[in-house]
């Protein structure tokens, strides 16, 4: 890789991670959460079913993923337990490799045992792939989506890809808690006060 090819890389992924200082806020945040579920119904009715079912569903409703032989990926969600949210989260992932463009998208990870949520909340920085397999569901046109896929611990929705990359995995994409400040506390949300 040239000299001037590897400068440009790391600018774009500098300028990448740096979005993140540019973070929504919590009110903000919430209202695209609903607007990406509301688009994931309607893209995939039976995700409704699948998410009623879940003992809680992170929803990230922009990650953005730039690479040009480096990569990252970073994103803000929130995690929804009874449909309300109780903790907010920054994704992150870094590559290496041939890649060129830049794609934003949504991503929404369904938690089906209460065990599974439980080893996600726990962790330090959770890795997909590492601290947790996650069962990803493809959809389009003329697909539709198994609700018998509720028998894996983790399911995950990728959709509204816009830009030139097309990647649908979330192999080795880390997940972190932030603070956005008036959070609920789990037992207020399992309880659904």
């Amino acid at each position: 890789m040239s000299q001037s090819l590897l400068r440009l890389s790391i600018l774009i992924v500098t300028t990448l991670f740096s979005l993140s200082t540019f973070a929504a806020s919590k009110t903000e945040l919430d209202a695209r959460v609903r607007t990406a579920m509301t688009d994931l119904y309607e893209r995939a009715p039976e995700a409704r079913e699948l998410a009623n079912k879940a003992a809680g569903v992170l929803v990230f409703p922009r990650a953005i993923k730039v690479g040009l032989g480096f990569g990252g990926k970073v994103g803000e969600g929130v995690l929804l337990i009874n449909g309300i949210p109780v903790q907010y989260y920054r994704l992150t992932a870094g590559s290496f490799g041939f890649q060129l463009g830049a794609q934003a998208r949504a991503e929404v990870l369904m938690f089906m045992t209460q065990e599974s949520l439980e080893n996600f909340r726990q962790s330090q920085g959770w890795e997909a792939g590492v601290d947790g397999s996650v069962a990803l569901i493809e959809f389009g046109v003329g697909d539709s989506v198994n609700t018998n896929s509720g028998r894996d611990p983790i399911i995950g929705f990728v959709y509204g890809n816009k830009g030139l990359m097309y990647d649908l995995s979330l192999e080795g994409t880390k997940y972190w808690r932030i603070n956005k400040g008036g959070e609920q506390s789990a037992e207020v949300a399992a309880s659904g006060e």
